[in-house]
């Protein structure tokens, strides 16, 4: 294997989300960047390589066209055009839907055979689109789905108890988006349940500022970039190390056909194994919204 990974849309997301790369040690060997502005992705490829004398890790990197895709391991979207304030996630169906044919199309045209790793909102309807042009295994299409969601709640809850977040263990899932829910039934400090620490005012409070941080980020600065970048850098090292890491990923939903996020095990193969999480009878019920949620745009 090559390590290759391709980046598709060279906007504030897939920039990141190179940045990240190049910043992390990672398994990738080679990265091409490839946009519609192909001085853009000239430039930014430029401005990567002037890095590699103080990254931890040595990488290829090039500005590139869809020929480039053939032998890539991943291929991460992270093309279309971005939220608006105070536009929902879902509202940008229609105006990337056809971006992300066209995106498809041409990479299979040059025969692409790796995993797709989707990172356009409206993320899991995106998601599913991608699955259904692309005719590829559905544990071979992923979506970044509620992984950013989940290190915010991570975040929030050790901010408030003072505790590292990487000892927070706690999920976001459904759709990323508004009906996007935390599992609290699952969600523990170290091992110890998170009702022995905070009350039911404290959850839902915090449960909201996840669920609204976007929409926050994008009054203040028009867009979120550097959370995702960095969720796709572990979500490409879970894959190219075949390290079956837990994540929360837009993953497909046989019984719904579409995709949503729920944690799911990554490795070489893409998505292992989806994990079937204990909820409770109020989480069942927001779950099934999220579906339905879905369901109403999907395509």
């Amino acid at each position: 294997m090559k390590n290759k990974v391709a980046i598709i849309g060279c906007g504030n997301v897939g920039v990141s989300y190179a940045y990240a790369l190049l910043n992390q040690r990672t398994y990738v060997n080679e990265l091409v960047l490839i946009d519609i502005n192909k001085d853009k992705a000239l430039g930014e490829a430029m401005d990567l390589n002037h890095c590699l004398a103080f990254a931890p890790s040595k990488i290829k990197i090039y500005a590139g066209s869809y020929e480039d895709t053939h032998d890539a391991d991943i291929i991460c979207i992270a093309a279309g055009v971005n939220q608006l304030p105070g536009e929902s996630r879902l509202e940008l169906l229609n105006r990337n839907k056809t971006i992300m044919e066209d995106i498809v199309n041409k990479v299979i045209s040059n025969g692409f055979n790796g995993i797709f790793l989707i990172a356009t909102n409206p993320l899991d309807i995106m998601t599913n689109i991608v699955y259904k042009a692309s005719h590829f295994p559905h544990n071979k299409v992923i979506g970044s789905g509620t992984s950013l969601d989940s290190a915010r709640l991570r975040f929030l809850v050790g901010e408030k108890l003072h505790i590292n977040p990487k000892n927070v263990h706690a999920y976001v899932i459904g759709e990323h988006g508004d009906s996007e829910f935390v599992s609290w039934n699952n969600t523990t400090i170290g091992l110890n349940p998170i009702k022995n620490y905070l009350n039911k005012n404290e959850l839902i409070e915090i449960e909201q500022e996840v669920k609204n941080s976007a929409y926050y980020i994008i009054e203040k600065k028009g867009f979120t970039n550097f959370g995702i970048g960095i969720c796709l850098v572990k979500i490409t090292n879970a894959i190219l190390g075949d390290e079956n890491l837990i994540m929360t990923v837009s993953c497909y939903n046989k019984e719904n056909d579409l995709y949503i996020s729920s944690p799911a095990i990554l490795n070489r193969d893409g998505i292992r194994e989806i994990i079937d999480l204990k909820l409770n009878v109020e989480e069942k019920m927001k779950f099934l919204n999220s579906i339905e949620t879905l369901k109403k745009y999907n395509v």
